[in-house]
């Protein structure tokens, strides 16, 4: 699993990349009650806007930490916005087949970032 500076996570399986928002960004945003997803086929561009999360607390963009294209979306986290605050890293957002990765950064330096 690698991450963003901007709390994104991408995790490679198989051929694809699963894609979601960390625990610490789950936990600064609060209860999330409403995620919008891009569709399969759509393009995501490392560093641009591919999804958004509404929480109790604020409307916030998710950046795609990939570029690529969109091969599935998690449609239990549209039905069921909780289970990102219940595990952050099993509620992935999509899973795209990346041409090109954006600047991600390892486990440790992300755990370095948000102390």
């Amino acid at each position: 699993m690698k991450f963003t500076s901007t709390h994104e996570w991408v995790k490679k399986e198989g051929n694809l990349s699963a894609v979601g928002i960390t625990e610490y960004a789950a936990g600064e945003l609060g209860d999330i009650v409403f995620v919008q997803l891009p569709e399969v086929g759509d393009n995501v561009v490392a560093g641009e806007a591919f999804a958004e999360v509404e929480s109790v607390k604020a409307v916030e963009s998710v950046l795609s930490p990939v570029t690529g294209i969109v091969k599935a979306i998690n449609e239990e986290i549209i039905d069921s916005p909780e289970l990102i605050n219940e595990d952050a890293y099993s509620a992935w957002f999509v899973k795209v087949q990346v041409e090109q990765e954006g600047e991600l950064i390892s486990q440790q330096e992300y755990l370095d970032l948000i102390k």
